[in-house]
């Protein structure tokens, strides 16, 4: 959308080609990363860093459309300011860990906020994708501006795939309206009974964007019409309280009290109605129940393995995490280390999230 910005990304590709064309010539490994907020999620890099940041900016974006196209290196916060003009926003709710996320790091993350499941996912948004394969080609795939490949539907893949496939450069997404009316209620309920009214809410034609049990009270956030939020919040139980959209954000960002404590920090995904999970520690309910933030000592093989018979699984949030192949079912597993053989055959990309750990 700027031509001086068009220039400077020309440059930029053109550096990120010789370095891993050369890299490819070298068998040199590259661990790639863009604003490096999401560092902590993943293990020590095994290569030479390629950063992706600088290939950044605003390609298309005409919002009677709903869609945005951006280069992956663009700032997070650079795409929302500009939405929000607009009057729009990213309906999956991206969290971040700074002022430098960017949406190639949203994308590789594949990790979304307290509305998830109101507004579907990362990868029910994002509309086509170009990646930079190990010998320099820029491959296109999905739709808007993207050229439609047909055979694998890339474009979903490369979701939460942390780089797996190489280096993403543009991302088409699509983007929504911002509501009318948000609200944010919260009110004292033990657990036991807040799931069953999670469950129940989600049954009802409310407008929810967020539903969230933090061990002491049920937080509910509407949003939409007005019309439709007012008559939610007034078939709300007696005693339920206003509160800011901090919480919201706080929650969104691992901000919260809960995230600061010392005991490891797992991420649980399960069937909403799925009851409380037997694993010492403290426990914070997001999604209605759908995603289970735990805070627990308990020894790794048991959390998982408990998760794992509860219809779920459960990853470690720390520097392990970005490793998720161990949680794919075997035919993804198989498709994806297809796909990584034909982009990348030596396996030069990220090598450190296919290694064993130890």
């Amino acid at each position: 959308m700027d031509a001086l910005n068009d220039t400077r990304a020309t440059e930029v590709l053109a550096s990120l080609r010789e370095r891993v064309t050369t890299a490819a010539r070298t068998r040199t490994p590259l661990s790639l990363h863009g604003g490096g907020t999401h560092q902590c999620l993943r293990p020590k890099p095994f290569g030479e860093p390629l950063c992706l940041a600088d290939y950044a900016g605003v390609i298309d974006y005409a919002p009677s459309e709903l869609v945005i196209v951006a280069r992956a290196g663009t700032r997070l916060l650079e795409i929302e300011a500009l939405l929000a003009e607009h009057g729009q926003q990213l309906a999956f709710e991206p969290p971040r860990s700074g002022a430098d996320t960017t949406l190639g790091g949203v994308i590789a993350t594949g990790l979304s906020g307290p509305a998830r499941p109101y507004a579907a996912a990362v990868r029910d948004h994002l509309l086509g994708v170009a990646l930079l394969s190990i010998r320099g080609e820029v491959l296109q795939f999905g739709g808007k501006v993207m050229k439609n490949v047909a055979g694998y539907d890339v474009s979903r893949l490369v979701v939460g795939a942390w780089g797996a496939f190489g280096p993403m450069l543009e991302l088409a997404v699509r983007v929504v309206p911002r509501p009318a009316l948000v609200r944010c209620l919260r009110w004292s309920m033990p657990l036991s009974e807040a799931q069953g009214w999670m469950q129940s809410a989600g049954s009802l034609p409310w407008p929810l964007s967020g539903l969230c049990h933090d061990g002491e009270c049920l937080h509910v956030r509407f949003a939409g019409a007005e019309s439709a939020v007012v008559a939610a919040v007034d078939s709300l139980p007696a005693g339920a309280l206003e509160e800011s959209e901090e919480f919201w954000t706080r929650l969104r960002d691992w901000q919260l009290p809960f995230f600061q404590s010392s005991d490891p920090l797992w991420r649980l995904v399960l069937p909403p109605a799925t009851p409380q999970v037997d694993i010492p520690g403290a426990v914070l309910w997001d999604w209605g129940g759908g995603q289970r933030w735990l805070k627990s000592a308990a020894d790794d093989s048991d959390i998982k393995a408990r998760a794992a018979a509860a219809g779920g699984y459960a990853r470690r949030f720390d520097a392990s995490y970005a490793r998720r192949d161990a949680d794919l079912p075997p035919a993804r597993r198989a498709l994806e280390a297809r796909l990584r053989q034909s982009f990348d055959p030596d396996g030069l990309f990220n090598p450190e999230l296919s290694a064993e750990e130890g």
